[in-house]
């Protein structure tokens, strides 16, 4: 399980959550601020040249990274001399993460001793899943891993999609030794490879995958017993997703596109494509092949080899070996449902958790069109956001715990390493990482985060992060000040600045920052150091807890 043993770590009081308002400061900190407001405008979107939406560097690096590190802002402002041409550069060099340098993030990962990264599959089956070695230390690697990379990788875009797609075939791992032993193939071979590249060779990849293929339990499906889990979540979560489906009728009945191609499915096709995937299996001990090593393995003895009819094409019997499926991932690849179902979860997650009709009718005719191009993905995230829509939505999306956690540490300049009692207090906020117990993974909206446990414990978090309260997590918060910073105003705006890129919206919170680092001093009147030093980490906090932090 994700889970750790609790930790022994510094107990900070906290306040019961009253909607509204925001996490209390730690037990013995100053008396913090009654509340800072969510801005009235909360609707998200918001008009060219509106004073609220913030510089198009803050959504970039909000949304399409996870959040920007000191300096990054600038670095982003300094691209171009039109937001329309730093975007386009931004885009596209993350587009080409090969050629970004990541050698800081490369040496955090091993400093980290994640020995399984570099292993094959056959590698990981023989030594975690038949050996002797932790089932689940590949999964364990993979969870630091994504946290350090997000938190250090100059590839960040890649990283957020990497997430993305993750989450859209998603596979809950902790539970099922065969799914962690293997957890860094299915990461690396699957996901990685192919979060830039083709949409019909990722599904392939997926469903011949030792991790999906024992999760949704095909790996016994036979023709003596039909098991359709997989077949049914190619269909409701994979592809064409449930607003394309037709329910329990006559497939016969179902509107044919002029391809005679069926528009929806319906179950019909589920119970047909379980058909089509019987067979496909795992080498395993029981699989009758000659190696026992975790690849993918074709049972042909166990292939259903009668007629089926999927989506309304006729599928011959005895047709050649996995054919069946490969003419039904085939189908699912190039259908127009597929198109709009990827697009509009691609848009989702990338602008706001309600796109335009008319930018996931853009992003879907770009996925139809190029079904068949080697990074046909990646054209459709270049298009997505590249729009106008992109640039001018903000606040419609909130941060989720992975997100807020790698943002914080980030804005923060940490030194960061994961360990247990890290682990331990960032699951308690809801989001741990490949562990959605169901195959839906989990969902991508506001209103989905905005709840009073997940934000409680993410502050509390964000308040253990802020005083090192984790061994191998180091800030210099003074440090990074610079010395003529002395008063509660001008100590405030730094810290504002730094970490959300932009002045506080509405501007009262900003006031309640500067009230609750006075202490009823004039804010203009540099404070003694050793009270710059006590209160310092609690305000950094308070500031990282503020609805502004959490927006995207």
């Amino acid at each position: 399980m994700p889970a750790q043993n609790k930790p022994a770590a510094k107990r900070l009081s906290r306040r019961q959550a009253i909607r509204g308002e925001w996490l209390t400061a730690p037990a013995g900190g100053p008396p913090p601020p009654h509340a800072l407001r969510s801005p009235d405008n909360v609707s998200g979107v918001r008009a060219v040249g509106d004073p609220a939406l913030p510089p198009l560097g803050v959504i970039v690096l909000n949304r399409l990274a996870f959040g920007p590190r000191p300096g990054d802002l600038t670095a982003f402002h300094n691209l171009a001399n039109t937001d329309v041409a730093r975007l386009t550069l931004w885009v596209d060099s993350q587009l080409n993460p090969n050629a970004i340098n990541d050698s800081v993030c490369d040496a955090k990962l091993n400093a980290a001793g994640l020995t399984t990264l570099n292993k094959s599959l056959p590698q990981l089956w023989a030594d975690h899943y038949r050996g002797h070695l932790s089932r689940t230390g590949p999964i364990s690697d993979i969870r630091d891993a994504a946290m350090l990379r997000a938190v250090y990788s100059q590839r960040q875009l890649f990283e957020v999609l990497a997430d993305f797609w993750h989450n859209h075939f998603s596979v809950y791992a902790w539970d099922y030794a065969y799914a962690s032993a293997t957890w860094v193939s299915y990461d690396r071979d699957v996901i990685r490879a192919h979060a830039l590249g083709n949409f019909r060779s990722m599904l392939e990849a997926v469903v011949q995958s030792p991790a999906m293929l024992y999760y949704l339990t095909n790996y016994i499906n036979q023709v003596a017993g039909t098991n359709e889990n997989l077949g049914r979540e190619l269909y409701e979560l994979h592809t064409m997703g449930t607003e394309n489906y037709a329910g329990v009728v006559n497939p016969l009945t179902v509107t044919k596109d002029l391809n005679g191609i069926a528009v929806e499915y319906c179950d019909n096709d589920v119970y047909e494509t379980a058909r089509c995937l019987t067979g496909w299996r795992v080498n395993d001990s029981n699989s009758q092949a000659l190696r026992d090593d975790g690849t993918f393995f074709y049972y042909a003895t166990w292939h259903d080899k009668a007629n089926k009819l999927v989506l309304g094409k006729y599928l011959p019997a005895f047709q050649a070996d996995m054919k069946d499926t490969h003419d039904v991932l085939d189908l699912l690849a190039n259908h127009t449902g597929t198109a709009d179902f990827i697009a509009r979860k691609l848009c989702r997650r990338l602008v706001s958790d309600t796109p335009s009709q008319a930018l996931v009718d853009m992003a879907a005719g770009i996925f139809h069109a190029q079904v068949g191009a080697p990074d046909q993905l990646k054209q459709v995230v270049r298009a997505i956001l590249l729009s106008d829509e992109f640039k001018n939505t903000w606040g419609q999306k909130v941060k989720r715990p992975f997100e807020a956690v790698a943002g914080a540490l980030r804005a923060t300049d940490a030194n960061f390493l994961p360990d247990g009692g890290f682990w331990y207090y960032y699951e308690q906020a809801g989001q741990a990482l490949f562990a959605h117990h169901s195959p839906d993974g989990y969902h991508d909206t506001r209103a989905d985060w905005s709840n009073t446990n997940s934000l409680l414990e993410r502050w509390r978090l964000v308040n253990y992060l802020a005083q090192g309260v984790f061994d191998p997590i180091t800030l210099d918060l003074l440090g990074q000040m610079p010395g003529n910073v002395t008063t509660p105003n001008a100590i405030a705006d730094f810290w504002i600045n730094r970490l959300l890129g932009r002045p506080m919206d509405p501007a009262e919170n900003r006031l309640q920052v500067v009230n609750f680092f006075a202490q009823g001093r004039n804010p203009d009147y540099a404070l003694p150091a050793d009270q710059v030093a006590d209160r310092l980490p609690h305000m950094v906090a308070l500031i990282l807890m503020s609805p502004d932090f959490q927006w995207r």
